[in-house]
């Protein structure tokens, strides 16, 4: 079986990479069903029901919403889920909570630099901090 390299050194095009193609399909799938699961879990009413405008985020009523594009300067990121926490008291600001849905069900350094760069760009977009990211675990990571 031809190698790569040895495929782009002779002008072929390599075949896929099985397993990086069945990991790709695995996260997928589980972010997928992950989303489902919580979609379940907060009413209809409390759910944004198409991508919120960013000025939108400062005020806004809904609990959750999913395929969240953040954008800030040259940033960019998609967030599987954001949350929003009412605020603990009057006259304190909303505080709002990225979530990624992780295959492997175990957090790796790359899935904590994901989650912190989630909450860097989400921070940098609604002008203040994000001190929070959550994971399909349930596992909270301060970032």
């Amino acid at each position: 079986m031809p190698t790569k390299s040895f495929l782009l050194a002779h002008g072929e095009a390599p075949s896929g990479n099985a397993y990086a193609e069945w990991f790709r399909n695995q996260n997928e799938a589980y972010r997928s069903a992950g989303v489902g699961r919580l979609k379940e879990s907060v009413p209809q009413e409390q759910r944004a029901g198409s991508t919120p405008d960013p000025p939108d985020l400062k005020a806004t009523k809904w609990r959750l919403t999913v395929d969240f594009p953040a954008q800030a300067q040259n940033l960019e990121s998609r967030l599987h889920a954001l949350e929003r926490v009412a605020s603990e008291g009057r006259g304190k600001p909303n505080q709002f909570v990225p979530v990624r849905f992780i295959f492997t069900n175990k957090l790796t350094k790359d899935d904590k630099l994901m989650l912190a760069f989630d909450a860097l760009v989400l921070s940098e977009m609604i002008g203040r901090e994000v001190s929070l990211a959550g994971s399909s675990t349930g596992t909270m990571a301060r970032r």
